[in-house]
């Protein structure tokens, strides 16, 4: 498929959600709420899950609520539920699916980009294992917030890029109307990013990804159960000195 086409699918209104995943993976998950100073944003979902034996933290953009953009609240909430996983030991997984964070005048009063930037720095130091996975579209710091981690993943027909085929054209060429060539252009899916060293699996869409994905991630979670805290500390400072280079 051309990289436009894989960028439709990424956010086909029927593909599988996050909720779904968990719910697949997970038996039982306990959801938690809140960010202890506003409210709660749903479009973060967030708690432990037990995925066959293993005790885990789980953190989610759900794409049907808001469009999957979280307000300020949202990433706060992500922050104090990774401090907690880190806290009790929980290995941290995290979904990610949206097109960017919650951009209103009022997320703006309540501090986004001071949100985000909250969620990059602690992510950046969590002594646990941090997976994130693209389930669909990733997109702008909305998704970096919940992707600083040890590995990166993306299922094959989803996509991560710094904003959108439409608004990379709108910039460059102010012509929205050349998102197929911006999208070549940009390396934004699955393939491309592997190939370029930033992602570290890709997980086949043939029907039966949402049990190849608790597949990979049960072996991923028994091989990071002999992993010492500096080991993993380190392998995710080297990742992200060698994508910047």
């Amino acid at each position: 498929m051309k990289a436009m086409d894989i960028v439709r699918t990424s956010r086909h209104p029927q593909r599988l959600k996050s909720k779904d995943y968990i719910e697949y993976m997970c038996d039982p998950f306990i959801e938690f709420h809140g960010d202890r100073l506003y409210s709660d944003d749903d479009t973060i979902i967030g708690g432990i899950g037990l995925i066959d034996g293993y005790s885990v933290m789980i953190i989610a953009q759900q794409k049907d609520r808001n469009f999957g953009m979280p307000n300020p609240e949202g990433y706060r909430k992500v922050v104090r539920l990774a401090k907690y996983a880190e806290k009790y030991k929980f290995p941290l997984i995290t979904f990610i699916d949206t097109p960017g964070a919650g951009c209103g005048i009022e997320a703006e009063e309540r501090g986004q980009s001071g949100a985000i930037a909250n969620c990059l720095l602690e992510f950046s130091k969590l002594k646990i294992p941090t997976l994130s996975i693209v389930i669909g579209e990733g997109g702008s710091g909305g998704a970096l917030a919940l992707g600083v981690t040890d590995e990166i993943w993306m299922l094959e027909n989803s996509v991560y890029s710094i904003l959108s085929p439409e608004g990379f054209s709108s910039i460059l060429w102010k012509d929205p109307s050349r998102k197929e060539e911006a999208a070549e252009l940009m390396r934004i899916t699955s393939y491309n990013l592997f190939e370029d060293g930033f992602i570290d699996k890709i997980i086949k869409e043939d029907g039966g990804q949402i049990y190849h994905l608790k597949n990979e991630i049960l072996k991923y979670l028994k091989k990071i159960s002999s992993l010492s805290v500096e080991k993993y500390i380190k392998k995710r400072y080297d990742k992200y000195r060698r994508i910047l280079g």
